[in-house]
């Protein structure tokens, strides 16, 4: 009789000849005695990001203010993210308008804590965290990231490899742990996007999982749907926004996610299974959070929307399901989809959004049709941000 190989033995040989290879990719990618860093901008992206003309920002050079640009052939001027940030630091002193170019939280205003959740693979879940978390950043807004999802791809994205970076724990689960906690702020890392700072996820989040039934069997008096947004207490004078990818489940950690967010963006593939499935999701949300709420959780909220997420303009199915959604839900469906593109999962494969890139690498309208996209859908939630804060 053939001896059967084990399962976990082979499962584990897999996951070890894959981590290696996409250590090796990273390695070729980014070799680990450079950092990575972002991308300078053309004068036209930066004034575009700026709200100004590029004529404009012409002039700020030529008379000497502001930081001095790269120039390249031809008398192109690039600038750096930080020269950006720097740019709105000196433009906001002259506007006539508070936060026109630092559009931040003012005093009284409070942090805006965006929970991106969806429980069905495939919904554009972290590539819709990751846009978004890195154009407000880019926009000027001081913005934290929190991968939740112990798959860390979000993580992945901002250059981590979890398994071979964090193999000393640096995740939020170090936070929010039951004994023992660290201070929030001793795993908090700088990206090398400006103005952008994540907590890295890997497997040790599902801890979290494992901890709370123990917990509250116990009946130690811990309650863990406040985890996560008393942590986010403790250093939210430093930041104006949070996005956090949420896990693709229902399971403690979202829950404290939920609870700690002041605006739900959900995301959904405009098909028949994923709007299926998106209907049981609310359904167990509901009931969840209503415990939650029994118990004592906030569940109060800024706003709540559903943005349709690799959306196919030609394909009429997909049309008939958007208008659906706009149908049931109303104004609870942004107004503009994120495009499916092969620009964003091109960018994918260098671990990349379509802010990194160098558009060079694309056709060039298949790239700002993409972009275009996904700037209108961040405006959008941009918009609900300084509508929390009443402006």
């Amino acid at each position: 009789m053939t001896r059967k190989e084990r399962i976990d033995i082979l499962v584990g040989d897999h996951a070890t000849r894959l981590s290696e290879t996409l250590q090796a990719h990273r390695e070729q990618l980014f070799p680990p005695d450079t950092r990575r860093k972002m991308r300078k901008f053309t004068s036209g992206e930066a004034a575009a990001l700026l709200g100004i003309k590029d004529a404009y920002l012409r002039k700020l050079h030529l008379d000497g203010r502001g930081p001095e640009p790269e120039i390249r052939g031809n008398g192109r001027r690039f600038y750096a993210p930080e020269d950006i940030q720097a740019l709105r630091v000196m433009l906001e002193k002259g506007a006539k308008t508070p936060g026109t170019y630092l559009p931040g939280r003012r005093e009284g205003d409070h942090l805006q804590v965006i929970s991106v959740i969806n429980f069905k693979g495939g919904s554009g879940k972290t590539t819709t965290s990751a846009h978004l978390a890195q154009k407000l950043a880019l926009d000027g807004y001081r913005v934290l990231a929190l991968d939740l999802d112990p798959q860390a791809s979000f993580s992945a994205l901002h250059g981590f490899q979890p398994e071979i970076d964090l193999q000393d724990g640096g995740t939020l689960y170090d936070a929010i742990r039951y004994d023992d906690p660290v201070p929030i702020a001793e795993v908090i890392q700088k990206t090398y996007f400006t103005n952008l700072d994540i907590v890295p996820g890997n497997l040790d989040l599902m801890e979290f999982e494992h901890d709370t039934p123990r917990v509250l069997a116990e009946r130690k008096g811990q309650v863990f749907f406040t985890r996560v947004g008393e942590v986010l207490g403790d250093i939210e004078d430093r930041y104006d926004v949070v996005v956090m990818d949420c896990p693709p489940q229902l399971g403690f950690l979202t829950m404290s996610a939920l609870s700690a967010a002041t605006a739900i963006l959900v995301t959904v593939h405009p098909q028949m299974l994923d709007v299926m499935s998106m209907c049981q999701f609310l359904l167990m949300t509901s009931q969840l959070l209503g415990v939650v709420a029994d118990a004592g959780g906030d569940m109060s909220y800024d706003w709540m929307r559903y943005v349709v997420t690799r959306y196919e303009p030609g394909d009429g199915p997909q049309n008939q399901m958007v208008s659906f959604m706009r149908s049931m839900f109303g104004e609870h469906v942004l107004n503009h989809p994120a495009l499916k593109s092969t620009a964003i999962s091109d960018a994918g494969m260098t671990k990349q959004t379509l802010y990194e890139v160098e558009k060079s690498q694309f056709v060039r309208t298949t790239y700002e049709r993409a972009l275009e996209s996904m700037n209108a859908v961040n405006a959008e939630i941009a918009g609900m941000i300084q509508g929390a804060w009443e402006r």
